[in-house]
């Protein structure tokens, strides 16, 4: 078996958004700045303020939505994903944090993650995941340790989107085996806590650049509204990415999926 001529194109948009995190792309966009100036603020040390309230509030954030998870996501039908209210909803936590600083993301990014997590789910319900499955719970959590590259210095092969897969497989699969049999009323297992801190420490990595971005002048004078709107809208082209990927793998299999997407990956002719 092959991928037909649209489902290439479906792969080669989703190897686009997963190994091209667009960030600091959105930002200068959004207020006019060369990305590289952008990306150039974004890669400063982190004063021990922003450091301290990302550790806190990452882990916090992660640990609330696990715990959340999909209690109130219903229906399987394949309809289109609906992402502008979420998009929305996380606009309105960030302006309203916007006036109170970085002493505020502890409450705030919890309050955002938990809507980012619902748009991601809507994207894996829309591509074709079930909403009561344990493993689209956990394929959505995927999604907040995609995307944190922030330079060409770092690891390829553990930031790009299959590495970042594998680096949580066994973390994940340790959870998955725990959610299935016992539910997620406690995130106090170990199973939870090797897996929330897993990802929280990639999340951090992107939180870090909204809470940056914001002491960036030009930026800080859009607000936290718009700056958690390019953040959310981050995450929803890393979910559509992957779960593409994922609603192709379970038509051909994980191999042929992945032997084309590196493929691509390494700008190599489509067998």
């Amino acid at each position: 078996m092959e991928l037909t001529a649209s489902e290439l194109e479906t792969l080669k948009e989703a190897y686009t958004k997963l190994e091209n995190p667009s960030l600091a792309i959105r930002l200068s966009s959004a207020v006019g700045m060369p990305v590289e100036a952008v990306t150039r603020e974004l890669g400063k040390k982190a004063p021990a303020a922003v450091v301290e309230a990302v550790n806190k509030s990452t882990h916090t954030a992660i640990e609330y939505v696990l715990q959340g998870s999909m209690r109130s996501i219903r229906g399987e039908e394949q309809t289109p994903a609906s992402p502008r209210l979420h998009t929305a909803a996380a606009m309105t936590t960030g302006a309203v944090a916007g006036f109170f600083g970085i002493s505020t993301l502890i409450v705030e990014l919890p309050l955002t993650t938990g809507i980012m997590f619902r748009s991601i789910a809507d994207i894996a319900r829309a591509e074709g995941e079930s909403p009561q499955d344990p493993e689209t719970l956990l394929s959505c959590m995927q999604v907040f340790a995609m995307g944190s590259r922030m330079s060409d210095k770092d690891n390829a092969a553990e930031t790009s989107y299959y590495g970042v897969r594998l680096a949580l497989s066994k973390a994940t699969a340790d959870a998955l085996q725990y959610v299935a049999s016992q539910s997620i009323s406690s995130a106090s297992a170990p199973a939870l806590v090797r897996l929330i801190a897993a990802l929280a420490s990639r999340f951090g990595i992107v939180v870090t650049q909204k809470a940056m971005a914001q002491t960036i002048p030009v930026l800080g004078a859009i607000g936290g509204g718009l700056v958690n709107t390019m953040f959310i809208s981050h995450f929803q082209d890393m979910a559509r990415g992957h779960f593409a990927v994922r609603r192709l793998e379970r038509k051909y299999g994980a191999d042929l999926v992945q032997n084309t997407y590196l493929q691509l990956k390494n700008d190599e002719p489509i067998d």
